[in-house]
């Protein structure tokens, strides 16, 4: 039933690059990095499925979750409820940064939570591990529209050719696929192509 529907860790690698999104999402290419590797490690023990008592907090662990309405669908790393009020849960490996592809997953497994359980949700948490702190990312009617555009870019970008290499050469540094995508290549071969 949920086969077409967009994975939530694809909404994260379409805003961090359309042709990274592309490359793993239509085309299948995946590929190890030292980020990956120590993303995966760091993941190891969040990646149990159950539940747990934290004090007055339960704590349920790997949340599959999905919005018929967006049709978007994944897991949640972790939900949190303390008073019939849920917090959604991400780890991740690096530090808080000013890119939305964290947050634009985080929105999007709330807003999957919603429909599936009918309540509100105000915000989530992402816990860095670079920085070993949490984050609190407020669900604003203008970070759920952002992510329900990314949603619909996301699935436009799919069926479309394949996007021309982003112009950021940190992101494209610290990509597992620029091996495979080769951005510093095209953009030279487009800057002259008389050389083709």
């Amino acid at each position: 039933m949920t086969d077409h529907y967009l994975p939530l860790s694809y909404l994260n690698a379409w805003e961090y690059c359309p042709r990274r999104f592309y490359w793993e999402y239509v085309v299948g290419e995946m590929a190890d990095n030292e980020h990956i590797i120590l993303g995966r490690h760091l993941h190891r023990n969040i990646d149990e499925p159950g539940e747990s008592r934290e004090g007055d907090v339960l704590v349920r662990r790997q949340q599959w979750v999905w919005c018929d309405r967006l049709q978007v669908k994944g897991i949640i790393d972790a939900v949190e409820e303390k008073e019939g009020i849920l917090v959604p849960l991400e780890y991740k490996k690096g530090r808080a940064n000013k890119h939305l592809n964290d947050h634009f997953q985080l929105c999007g497994a709330a807003l999957c939570l919603e429909e599936r359980t009918g309540k509100s949700i105000a915000f989530g948490e992402i816990f860095y591990h670079g920085n070993r702190r949490r984050d609190r990312v407020e669900f604003t009617s203008d970070l759920r529209r952002a992510t329900e555009v990314a949603i619909a870019s996301a699935r436009e970008t799919a069926v479309g050719s394949m996007p021309a290499p982003i112009d950021n050469s940190r992101k494209c540094r610290d990509c597992s696929l620029k091996g495979i995508c080769l951005p510093k290549e095209l953009k030279y071969l487009h800057a002259h192509p008389e050389r083709v």
